[in-house]
């Protein structure tokens, strides 16, 4: 039997009839742009998590974008990220001209190392921006400290990650700004590009509000440079509906990841070394928006579930420090060598609220008939 990487019409189906009502109050309102749903999924957002305010913009990347531009990164500063994430991190900072600077990762968590990020700390450095990856938060309490110190800033890249939690709070909560992506496979998958900004700062708060419309205001008057960055009111009416479901989809996603958990220990894998699988911190919580594991061979057992219709996805074959657009910055191979590892043993195994136990019992089936079909010895 084949089972899906993600199934995102299981979701919807149940919902359909009270998404095609959210979209006929949108059309009947005739307020499409910046229309009163935006404003409602700001503040219910900033509501669940506990933070000052909350605004809508077009993308979890734009998000990022717009967030550095209102905390005034220009070209020539540097700021502190991750090699191992999703380009948009070190592409906004590259794109307002700023310099990304990587560190390395924590083995487990995937997530930076905060040692090595003080460490990287430049006359011309400026803030960090750590990605809470896959669903787990960043280990964020040293670099928030320095970062208090030093009067640099700290941005969430929490688009994996709404609802998770540190002991600090929070995800998007805990630093001077914070995103989340709507993206369709996230954890608040809406139905096309979507993103929100989350601060405590009421100035910051304003300033990305503003900026996200032009830098506009009032209307045909410009404060700032700004960009086209707003979300539209049918995906935020469209986001409303979905979002009561949030909590209960995460404990899903979660008792999903702890089935995985029990079901890869009865195999022996993890025990011989050929599987390494997902941690959680004590005091954080875990939202799963991936479920990856590292594993042993992982490009032939690739080819040896696609055989068998097992869905999976690799985030991410190839760490930001080697990617060509980024040459400039002058990085080689070796560089930073727990990202490089993890771009060559990580996998994602299917997971969605949906997903059944049959499904994941043949998941995990799968998996130990490839380790059990051939002999890769001890790990």
């Amino acid at each position: 039997m084949g089972v899906p990487f993600i199934d995102i019409k299981r979701q919807i189906e149940p919902l359909k009839k009270e998404i095609m009502m959210a979209i006929e109050e949108v059309i009947d309102g005739g307020a499409f742009i910046l229309g009163k749903q935006v404003q409602e999924l700001e503040e219910a957002i900033a509501k669940l998590i506990g933070a000052t305010g909350a605004i809508g913009v077009s993308s979890g990347s734009d998000a990022l974008l717009v967030s550095l531009m209102a905390l005034g990164v220009k070209g020539n500063q540097s700021v502190i990220t991750t090699p191992f994430t999703f380009f948009a991190t070190a592409g906004a900072i590259a794109r307002l001209g700023a310099t990304p600077i990587f560190v390395d990762i924590e083995p487990d968590t995937f997530n930076i190392l905060p040692e090595k990020a003080l460490e990287a700390v430049r006359k011309d450095t400026v803030g960090f921006l750590p990605v809470h990856l896959f669903g787990h938060m960043a280990d964020l309490e040293p670099i928030l400290d320095f970062a208090k110190q030093k009067n640099l800033f700290v941005v969430e890249d929490s688009a994996q990650s709404i609802l998770s939690q540190s002991p600090l709070g929070f995800a998007s909560t805990i630093g001077t700004m914070g995103v989340f992506s709507f993206f369709p496979t996230k954890n608040l998958g809406g139905f096309g590009d979507g993103g929100m900004v989350v601060t405590m700062d009421d100035d910051l708060l304003e300033r990305v509000r503003i900026l996200r419309n032009h830098g506009a205001k009032p209307k045909y008057h410009h404060l700032y440079v700004g960009g086209n960055f707003r979300l539209d009111t049918l995906h935020a009416g469209i986001l409303l509906v979905l979002l009561p479901r949030l909590k209960e989809w995460t404990e899903k996603r979660r008792g999903i990841a702890k089935r995985y958990m029990e079901l890869f220990e009865q195999t022996g894998l993890c025990e011989r070394g050929l599987v390494t699988l997902p941690c959680e911190r004590h005091g954080f919580r875990h939202v799963y928006n991936q479920f990856v594991i590292r594993a042993r061979r992982r490009e032939e057992l690739c080819s040896f579930l696609r055989e068998k219709g097992i869905g999976f996805a690799i985030y991410y074959p190839e760490p930001l420090h080697l990617q060509p657009c980024f040459s400039y910055l002058g990085y080689k191979e070796g560089d930073f060598k727990e990202a490089e590892r993890a771009c060559r043993e990580v996998i994602a195994l299917p997971i969605f609220p949906e997903l059944t136990k049959t499904e994941q019992e043949e998941v995990v089936g799968r998996v130990n008939d490839f380790y059990s079909r051939n002999d890769f010895g001890e790990g």
